[in-house]
């Protein structure tokens, strides 16, 4: 600085003592000139030109006229006290001042730059020779003024320390400013970056305020120019930390080593286990001999406890751990007492559709089969029946203790109601019983606990057609019944309903002979034919070509007529009608009557014209006029015979 105001001062002197001597020769020349020139003459020699090459370096005294050598020792003073100055560029400059408002840095510039006092509020012990960065924004502004940029040059440096660091694979230091959704936001050299919440720890991080405030280390993961977004990573760290932990540990194991370890997720299928550097996994079944709906009934989270390694692999780094295999197995601790044919109690785990799983201790379970829950035959799903956590008695039928399976039956428990059967319901024996399940075939009741029987659709109504069950009873109702058929040895009891009434189609057979005619009403029209409702609640069918009534039309639905019987069935109880034929019948005897008429006709025709014969056969010849006139009569009737014989 000093050195430039000095070559400044001597470069001014000079200058004067030039300009002075310049001026004063001027002067003189213009007052000698003045005595004999008008101002015309003045004023126009003024502006002529003087002939030769102008030495503006020089004058008469010699001034200003400087060697090469002069000159480029002065020039390289003048030029040493300048920076070449760029916009854009980022300098170090100078502190010389301190106000209120600015700090004045030199920079080595013509003028010195200023920078607003608040992009130093990170630095508050500044002062005057400090050294700063600053970036360049402009040469100088509309007041002639260098403009420069403290937070500009910081966040151009980041930027290239950020991107260096990314290229490199480099650690850098950030400072946690605030949580944000999913994550924090971190500083780093004046650039804000994104720590994702994942990417803080190895392990999941449920409060993220205890970072705010931290310096930590981290490594970019990801830069978005564009938007100049940046994405770090504390995770990476402990993971390349813990990468070589893994390899050690692994290499350690074997199975059925115990290790201690510390819950570090708990999810549906299993625990995480922290083995100091390594993860494993506790599965679900591997918790306790016993079951389980989930693994937090049994552990909690930073929970410390001792695991056996069951398996694992070198490569993947995968440890398979268990919980339950540190204690003995239940089943080697059951009782002896416990046999075929023993009682026992516990509490119902699992409901499947083929039966339930009863837990009598932690790890020792029995099968109780839907064949054993009841001795009801109707019995088709467990759930009726069992439901998860009843606490039920049972009886032993199997047990292998080598194979650890056991079988469990309920109904054993209770009387078998169909010891005696054959003496409480003996066949032909009347009872109540409750509808518990419809099919195709038939229908499913309840006599008492236990005791089931089947009544056929067939079974249900002597007269009434049921295409299904639900037509004529429906679940839940009570229907009398008589026993049919037994089958003690099987189980099976086949009952009837419309055995209690005697069989209306003995009667039906004396009211509904073949050709009688009936009143009847079609219930329903079918492709095939008619549904017909007759007298007493019997049904017929009425076929398709049956139906056609004597306009042509066939018979509707809900329409009334007269029926023809043309078939009865009492073993089939099927009686087939006909309307059709009715008409028919009574057309065909009509034409019969007509034509027997006709015949009668002839026949007397014929008989008067054979008498007219024999008497012109016995006439004289004075009768022969009367004759001819007898004659003409008679081939008259007898044309008229021919003629009414051929129209026939």
């Amino acid at each position: 600085m000093a050195k430039k105001q000095e070559a400044e001062k001597e470069l001014l002197a000079k200058s004067a003592e030039l300009h002075g001597e310049e001026t004063k020769q001027v002067k003189e020349n213009i007052e000698s000139e003045a005595d004999s020139l008008s101002i015309e003459d003045i004023k126009s020699k003024t502006l002529v030109t003087p002939s030769g090459d102008f030495d503006w370096d020089s004058n008469e005294k010699g001034f200003g006229n400087y060697s090469n050598e002069e000159r480029a020792k002065l020039e390289q003073m003048y030029a040493g006290t300048f920076n070449q100055i760029n916009k854009g560029e980022i300098i170090t400059g100078t502190v010389v001042n301190i106000n209120n408002k600015d700090v004045v840095l030199n920079i080595g510039f013509k003028s010195d730059g200023m920078v607003s006092l608040s992009e130093f509020r990170d630095t508050p012990d500044l002062k005057v020779g400090d050294k700063v960065d600053v970036f360049v924004e402009s040469q100088e502004d509309v007041n002639g003024q260098l403009v420069l940029s403290r937070k500009r040059a910081k966040t151009q440096k980041s930027w290239e320390l950020i991107n260096e660091a990314l290229e490199k694979d480099q650690i850098i230091n950030g400072f946690v400013k605030s949580r944000t959704k999913g994550g924090l936001i971190v500083d780093i050299m004046g650039v804000e970056a994104f720590l994702p919440g994942s990417q803080i720890d190895i392990k999941p991080i449920r409060d993220y305020d205890i970072y705010v405030g931290k310096t930590m280390e981290f490594k970019v993961v990801k830069i978005n120019h564009e938007f100049k977004n940046v994405v770090v990573s504390h995770k990476v760290l402990i993971e390349d930390d813990l990468e070589n932990q893994k390899t050690e540990i692994v290499a350690k194991l074997e199975k059925g080593q115990v290790l201690e370890g510390t819950v570090k997720n708990i999810t549906d299928f299993g625990v995480f286990i922290d083995l100091g550097g390594v993860d494993g996994l506790l599965h679900i079944t591997d918790i306790s001999w016993g079951r389980i709906e989930h693994p937090k009934e049994v552990l909690a989270l930073d929970q410390k406890i001792n695991v056996v390694v069951l398996d694992f692999d070198d490569e993947k780094k995968r440890i398979a751990l268990g919980l339950k295999q540190l204690t003995p197995h239940p089943w080697e601790s059951l009782s002896t007492a416990i046999e075929v044919g023993s009682k026992v109690k516990g509490k119902i785990v699992t409901v499947a559709d083929y039966g339930a799983f009863l837990e009598i201790t932690p790890g020792v379970e029995g099968l109780i089969h839907v064949s054993e829950m009841s001795w009801s035959q109707n019995l088709r799903n467990p759930q009726e029946f069992l439901k998860v956590g009843d606490e039920v008695e049972a009886q032993v039928l199997t047990l292998d203790r080598d194979e650890r399976k056991m079988s469990l039956g309920i109904k054993q428990l209770t009387p078998d109601p169909w010891k005696d059967i054959a003496q409480k319901y003996p066949v032909g024996s009347q009872h109540s019983a409750v509808v518990k399940n419809m099919t195709n075939f038939g229908v499913f009741v309840e006599i008492e606990e236990g005791i089931d029987g089947l009544i056929h659709i067939s079974d249900l109504s002597w007269s009434k057609k049921i295409n299904h069950p639900n037509e004529f009873t429906k679940v839940g109702e009570t229907l009398d019944v008589v026993v049919l058929e037994l089958d003690e040895e099987n189980r099976k009891l086949s009952l009837g309903h419309k055995q209690l009434e005697e069989n209306p189609w003995e009667t039906f057979e004396t009211i509904f002979t073949l050709d009688s005619i009936h009143e009847g009403t079609v219930l329903k029209v079918t492709d095939k034919g008619a549904l017909v409702a007759l007298p007493y609640g019997v049904e017929g069918f009425c076929p398709s070509k049956h139906s056609i009534k004597e306009d042509g039309k066939a018979l509707k639905a809900e329409e009334t007529a007269d029926f023809k019987i043309i078939e009865f069935n009492k073993e089939a109880k099927r009686i087939v009608v006909s309307h059709s034929r009715i008409w028919e019948e009574a057309k065909a005897e009509a034409r019969a009557s007509e034509n027997a008429q006709k015949r009668n006709d002839q026949k007397a025709a014929t008989n008067a014209v054979k008498k007219v014969k024999e008497s012109v056969e016995k006439s004289t010849l004075g009768d022969l006029g009367v004759l001819a006139q007898l004659k003409e009569q008679m081939e008259g009737a007898e044309s008229k015979a021919k003629k009414s014989k051929d129209a026939e």
